[in-house]
């Protein structure tokens, strides 16, 4: 019988959703939860019958119950917390982005060679259904020698900016919303070289008084010439989901190709050999989606912490690390260079190298 393992969550408002994968699988057991809001430890001990909070960190980490902290706090946190975690012994998942910047990249990975603790980073758009069936066709060779990789997270988000805490300091769509289409590019094509691309704030986000980028648009290459297009558009009105998922995934390959689709649970394929085909999951939808309005996105949740169980398990280090984390991130950096220098190509290994990375 595989182990059992005991989480704690720090961050209830994303960490609902942990919460909730947690309480329901076999893997783990929820062990304590923490937020220094108190009102919000109340609420979720109501909404899940799970008393077993506090409003201390410190007394998070002293707790021995505990074998992997979770954490969902605002990200200028992150750093901070996944040290503290891995100090005190505990294994951690830490939601996406790892860092808000490069400017502790190479502090963070260092730390992180020196123990052997395992640091893993739930980016949960992997872990979706059709894109779990995706990764299982591409990795049995299906798609023969892939070509192309088309991404995109297009969303009107401008709901999101209604809340207040929202618009702090630092706020942007790029790395809190694009940072999903760009981790599905470099999940296939993990050694592209160089990016290209425009990006614009449109009067929308401009109203709550944000210069961030809403729409962008990006082409990448590796060294082998394949390419990667990503886009995102976030304060415009979008078509719906009948008409466009919000996040899509094409692979191009002269075998196959195939696009992986969210919040649908769609997987479209075109092999060699083979009918064009729908394969629908909506059987799925009250695993994947547990609150109003599919606000939260529990079964994803669910899936990556039993991939990180089974990680544990073997003594493997599971992806996306910290490493891989922070790739993205130089990746993203060098997105921002090309548009703040009008579109001209921006080489990685810039960035890598002058982040010591």
């Amino acid at each position: 019988m595989n182990k059992k393992y005991r989480m704690g969550v720090i961050g209830l408002g994303e960490g609902r959703s942990i919460m909730s994968a947690a309480l329901q699988s076999e893997r783990w057991e929820l062990a304590q939860v923490c937020d220094l809001n108190e009102e919000l430890c109340r609420q979720r001990a109501q909404e899940f019958d799970f008393h077993h909070w506090t409003t201390s960190y410190e007394e998070m980490l002293a707790n021995d119950d505990i074998d992997v902290i979770a954490i969902y706090t605002p990200d200028q946190l992150h750093g901070k917390h996944i040290t503290q975690a891995v100090e005190a012994g505990k294994h951690a998942i830490c939601t996406k982005p790892v860092l808000p910047s490069l400017d502790d990249a190479a502090k963070l990975l260092a730390f992180m060679k020196r123990t052997d603790r395992k640091l893993f980073i739930g980016q949960s758009t992997r872990y979706f259904e059709p894109m779990l069936h995706q990764r299982r066709d591409f990795e049995a060779g299906r798609h023969g020698e892939l070509s192309v990789v088309e991404a995109h997270y297009i969303t009107d988000g401008r709901w999101f900016l209604d809340k207040g805490w929202s618009r702090q300091k630092g706020f942007s769509w790029f790395h809190g919303f694009m940072i999903h289409a760009v981790d599905l590019v470099r999940w296939y094509l993990p050694d592209v070289s160089e990016v290209s691309g425009f990006a614009r704030t449109s009067a929308n986000t401009k109203a709550f008084g944000l210069e961030a980028w809403d729409s962008l648009r990006f082409v990448a290459r590796n060294e082998a010439g394949q390419i990667a297009s990503m886009a995102g558009d976030y304060a415009l009105p979008a078509l719906g989901q009948h008409a466009q998922s919000q996040i899509g995934c094409v692979l191009r390959g002269t075998q196959g190709t195939t696009r992986a689709e969210y919040s649908n649970l769609t997987y479209y394929t075109n092999f060699a050999g083979e009918e064009p085909k729908v394969h629908t999951f909506d059987d799925k939808e009250p695993y994947y989606f547990r609150f109003e309005n599919k606000s939260h996105h529990a079964g994803e949740y669910q899936n990556y912490i039993e991939y990180f169980a089974d990680c544990l398990d073997r003594g493997e280090e599971p992806l996306p690390d910290a490493r891989e984390a922070i790739h993205t991130l130089a990746f993203m950096e060098a997105m921002t260079r090309s548009v703040q220098r009008g579109g001209q190509p921006v080489k990685l290994a810039e960035v890598i190298a002058e982040y010591g990375l």
